[in-house]
């Protein structure tokens, strides 16, 4: 055993010791020793066996690969060699991946100067998001920060120029995010060129370098679009009577604009707007599913585009000039993101997952759709053929709907004990994308993986992800309940050993769920959950706060501040006595870690059991390698304990 090792066994057993058996339900507050190991704290997690520790290695060593972007010489992607992903080059198809940022910080996206000789990257400090601006330059390996310190900064974007880049600046406290603009090799260029009203965010510029697209996010269901002329400030709305959601737009030679829209249809279709006269051209009106991700040719010729069919993804092409849709390159069974297409208009880059295959690089030839595969994922020696592939089903609720979801199955008969995995968002999807984890829950410790899409996810179309808004909130939780009543006829299932899992919104629904199904459920795992939507309004950070108050409703309104407490976990803690595992990012700028505390000291108060896990270098969720690794090998402690599993052998 290492000597972090010795030291988290001997303090964690001295805390089991100090409680005198943490399970035992006195309904008295208990006494429990708060251990810190370096940036970890912890509560009620006993020794890590050796043998959990060497087994799950190879799970949280799968190694995955984004593609970022086109250089003059190979792609840049993302991945991660150490604590957690840099930027790597690769000069061509399957070779060698070069580290070019070294940080202890992940780093997030590359976007090449269309000129080349340099990328914009951005990256924050311990999970805090307040995400700074820098300018890598590709031939001297230099780095220059060209934001201002303490501002959360994002939606960096080049003029097609190269001479001057665009992105979003929002302060702590302040809903207002401006628009900046200048030169990131030259700070001082740089200015204020919009002073925003609400969350807005630039995505395109014109051919000229004259003007940006900008989209401004109210909720999931309603957004604007405007543009903004650089040389006089005048900010311009487009299509200003559309009570609709946006998803990115592009601005055209001709004046018009390509966006992604679901005005007139249940589903975000890819468009062409007339600015001038509100004329608007579908071009998916015949493909029931969203157009989630799309990218135009440097000649404006093509657009290549994504569709999120049920789940999984699909590659599309669009004729500009005719207006046609065929099919893209011929994929395997996945997800699809991050389309990309190279200076020349030739190839795209894009990103690939599948349900038992980690993600990698790939890209296709416009004309041929020929594949070329960049990256190989590994996976940590592990045999891919014992990977388990899911199955989608829909189930039943108490208000006569079918309720999308999927499952992962161990091999032999059962009945195998359930792990349901909740998605947070709430407007989130829960999709078929390569999971170690859920690969080791299934093959190592002999669980079933259900993943619900309640009510209120996304990819079912606008009505659908807006049928848990406001009053409704409870909705999704009955979604949990009768995902119950469905395990209870599964032969193979084991309906008394039910746990709860999941992260934000989803460590929400996993502290309701464990408030309205306790007699149902073996226990539950909160990941910086949201345990009061009252304090979570009030303590979240100030520039994203109105923007939640727009999907869960706004604390100040009184008869939405009564159903706050009517549903708030805090506030009906006492009716959880199954065992609860927290987990949280001290430095969490959503749900920040006082959403935790208050669960925790009050399950406690109660007498209930509670494991606790805090990272005092993280944010909204576990981001290094070495703190998720931990994180894992509690979780499968608990998991063993509350569900009776199958040692790890």
């Amino acid at each position: 055993m290492s000597f972090r090792r010795s030291i988290l066994a001997a303090s964690a057993a001295s805390a089991l010791l100090f409680t005198g058996a943490a399970s035992a339900q006195t309904g008295e507050s208990q006494e429990v020793e708060r251990v810190t190991e370096g940036n970890l704290v912890m509560e009620n997690i006993p020794e890590i066996p050796e043998k959990v520790s060497e087994r799950l290695r190879q799970y949280s060593n799968v190694r995955t690969h984004s593609f970022a972007d086109w250089t003059d010489e190979g792609v840049l992607v993302s991945t991660r060699f150490g604590e957690v992903n840099q930027i790597h080059h690769v000069r061509e198809p399957m070779a060698a991946r070069r580290q070019i940022t070294f940080y202890d910080e992940p780093v997030n996206g590359a976007d090449v100067n269309p000129e080349g000789g340099s990328f914009l990257f951005s990256k924050d400090t311990g999970g805090d998001e307040f995400y700074q601006g820098y300018l890598y330059d590709l031939e001297d390996a230099s780095v220059t920060q060209f934001t201002e310190p303490g501002t959360r900064n994002g939606a960096l974007v080049w003029a097609d120029q190269g001479d001057k880049a665009v992105w979003f600046k929002a302060r702590d406290g302040d809903p207002d995010y401006d628009i900046m603009a200048g030169n990131p090799a030259e700070p001082s260029s740089i200015s204020v060129a919009h002073e925003g009203e609400g969350a807005l965010f630039p995505v395109d510029f014109s051919a000229d370098g004259s003007k940006v697209a900008v989209q401004q996010y109210i909720s999931i269901q309603k957004s604007r679009i405007f543009t903004l002329d650089l040389e006089n400030g005048v900010f311009t709305e487009i299509n200003p009577d559309a009570d609709v959601a946006y998803n990115g737009l592009y601005l055209l030679d001709d004046g018009s604009v390509l966006t992604s829209t679901d005005e007139g249809s249940e589903f975000k279709n890819l468009v062409r707007l007339d600015p001038e006269t509100g004329e608007m051209t579908s071009y998916t009106d015949d493909i029931s599913w969203d157009v989630e991700g799309y990218a135009l040719s440097p000649d404006e010729d093509h657009v290549a585009f994504s569709v999120n069919e049920g789940g999984l993804g699909t590659i599309h092409m669009l004729d500009l000039e005719t207006g046609e849709v065929t099919d893209g390159p011929d994929l395997p069974t996945g997800l699809v993101g991050g389309l990309v297409f190279d200076p020349e208009g030739e190839n795209v880059g894009f990103t690939f997952t599948g349900a038992t295959s980690p993600a990698d690089a790939w890209s296709f030839d416009v004309d041929t759709l020929e594949l070329t595969r960049w990256t190989e994922a590994e996976v940590g020696g592990l045999d891919t053929a014992n990977f388990a592939e899911p199955t989608f089903f829909d189930y039943p609720n108490n208000d006569d709907m079918d309720i999308p979801a999927f499952a992962y199955r161990p091999e032999g008969e059962g009945p195998h004990p359930v792990i349901i995995s909740i998605h947070g968002g709430p407007e989130g999807q829960s999709r078929p994308y390569f999971s170690s984890t859920y690969q080791y829950w299934v093959n190592e410790l002999g669980a079933a993986v259900v993943v619900p899409n309640v009510r209120g996810s996304s990819g079912y179309g606008k009505t659908y992800v807006s049928l848990d808004n406001g009053l409704n909130r409870k909705k999704s939780v009955e979604d949990i309940g009768a995902l119950l009543d469905w395990i209870e006829t599964q032969e193979d299932l084991d309906s008394d050993r039910v746990l709860v899992y999941g992260g934000s919104y989803g460590g929400y629904m996993v502290l309701a769920s464990m408030v309205d199904y306790n007699d149902r459920l073996a226990g539950g795992v909160d990941i910086v959950g949201i345990s009061d939507f009252r304090t979570f309004l009030e303590n979240t950070k100030g520039y994203r706060r109105d923007l939640r108050r727009a999907e869960y409703g706004d604390e100040r309104d009184p008869e939405i501040a009564a159903f706050f407490e009517e549903i708030s976990p805090l506030k009906n803690a006492d009716a959880i006595t199954k065992p609860l595992f927290i987990i949280q990012g001290a430095n969490d700028p959503r749900v920040p870690a006082s959403e935790a505390e208050q669960i925790l000291e009050e399950v406690r108060s109660n007498g209930g059991e509670a494991w606790f896990l805090l990272a005092m270098d993280e944010g909204h969720g576990f981001r290094k390698k070495s703190n998720r690794d931990f994180q894992r090998e509690s979780e499968t402690l608990f998991m063993q304990k509350v569900l009776g599993l199958k040692t790890v052998e």
